[in-house]
C-alpha cells in the first residue's frame, strides 16, 4: 500500500513542479493519517500555497483512487526550517548552511559526537561520499557520509 501511495503522492508532486520529501501513513485502519512533506524544485522555499496545491490534487487522485473509503486524513507541509539531511544531494543543496551533525567518525578520538557545523559540500562517488564541514574556528573536517548517524538545518531565531 505505501509503495502505491507513494507512486500516487509523487505523480500528482509532479504535476505541479513539486517534489516528495517524505510521506508517512499513520492513524488508524478506520481512519488513515497520510502525512506528506513536500519541497519545491530547485530548492527554493515551500509556501502555503504550494502546500495548498498539492493537498488539493493528492485529494483529488486519492478520492478517485478510493484510498481508505474516503475516510481518511491528509496533512501535507514542508520538512521545516530544521530539515533533516539524509541525502548526499542535501549536502550539496545546503552548502553554507548550518547544520547539527550527529556523527560516529572511525578514528575520531571524540568517537560518537553531535557537532554544529558549517557545510562545506560533500565529494565523491555514490555510496563512498566524504562530508566536508567547518567549525565554528573555520577548521575543515572531512568524514564519511555513513558515519552521520543524524543530520539537520540548524535555525536560530536571534539572527
Amino acid at each position: 500500500m505505501k509503495q502505491t501511495l507513494e507512486e500516487i503522492v509523487n505523480s500528482e508532486l509532479r504535476e505541479l513542479h513539486l517534489e516528495l520529501f517524505e510521506v508517512k501513513l499513520g492513524g488508524s485502519k478506520g481512519r488513515p493519517v497520510v502525512d506528506v512533506r513536500i519541497e519545491r524544485e530547485g530548492g527554493e522555499i515551500v509556501l502555503v500555497e504550494d502546500c495548498a496545491r498539492a493537498s488539493r490534487a493528492i485529494e483529488k487522485r486519492l478520492d478517485e483512487e478510493g484510498f481508505g473509503d474516503g475516510k481518511y486524513a491528509l496533512e501535507v507541509s514542508s520538512p521545516g526550517l530544521e530539515r533533516p539531511l539524509r541525502h548526499a544531494a542535501d549536502w550539496k543543496r545546503f552548502s553554507g548552511s548550518k547544520a547539527v551533525v550527529t556523527a560516529n567518525v572511525p578514528g575520531d578520538p571524540a568517537g560518537r559526537r553531535t557537532d554544529e557545523i558549517e557545510i562545506v559540500g560533500v565529494e565523491g562517488d555514490a555510496g563512498h561520499e566524504v562530508v566536508i564541514v567547518k567549525n565554528e574556528r573555520g577548521d575543515e573536517r572531512r568524514f564519511p557520509l555513513a558515519a552521520v548517524e543524524k543530520a539537520r538545518l540548524a535555525f536560530h531565531w536571534d539572527r
